[in-house]
């Protein structure tokens, strides 16, 4: 599977795309709000099969994909899609970034392609994604996919041993359908 915008290519990860994982996932600044620590050489190399592992499912459920300049061919970050219920209809997204890249309008862009696919191709109804209220350039990123915000969870999460609240923003189909392109 893959995915075209301007300026980038989401793709399938490849087994030795972990070289350009690990580092951003080692950066204590970009996982900060992942509910994961940084990660070891092994664990990026791991989080990549098991990615891969998800591509033949049947029916599949997980779009995890790689965020690939189109000019360089450089992996700066993942950006994802999972089939939540599928009954209902529902997905749910998530994306991370190299710290390098930040603020340069590539995750929204990525996640604007991601959700196309989702409400397009796989008939999505609604699509949610959650944030730590920290984590404001996240909180930027759901703002501008025109996503809205639904709930402010007090201390629902156990994380790096601390509780934390969760923002969830979320958009239904009609809303992304009706939205203005930019």
């Amino acid at each position: 599977m893959e995915l075209l915008t301007a300026r980038l290519r989401l793709r399938e990860f490849e087994l030795e795309d972990w070289r350009a994982t690990w580092p951003y996932e080692s950066d204590p600044e970009v996982v900060r709000y992942q509910s994961h620590d940084v990660r070891s050489p092994e664990e990026s190399q791991k989080y990549i099969q098991d990615s891969r592992a998800t591509v033949n499912a049947s029916p599949r459920s997980i779009y995890d994909l790689a965020v690939v300049l189109r000019e360089e061919e450089r992996l700066i970050g993942r950006c994802g899609l999972k089939v939540a219920d599928a009954q209902q209809r529902e997905g749910a997204l998530w994306y991370i970034l190299d710290r390098s890249q930040w603020g340069r309008g590539y995750i929204p862009e990525a996640a604007q392609a991601l959700l196309d696919f989702g409400f397009g191709t796989l008939g999505l109804h609604r699509v949610w994604a959650d944030c730590d209220p920290r984590n404001h350039s996240s909180v930027r990123v759901m703002q501008k996919l025109g996503m809205r915000q639904e709930a402010h969870f007090r201390e629902n999460a156990f994380i790096k041993g601390e509780w934390c609240d969760s923002l969830i923003f979320a958009t239904l189909d009609r809303e992304w359908a009706a939205r203005p392109r930019q």
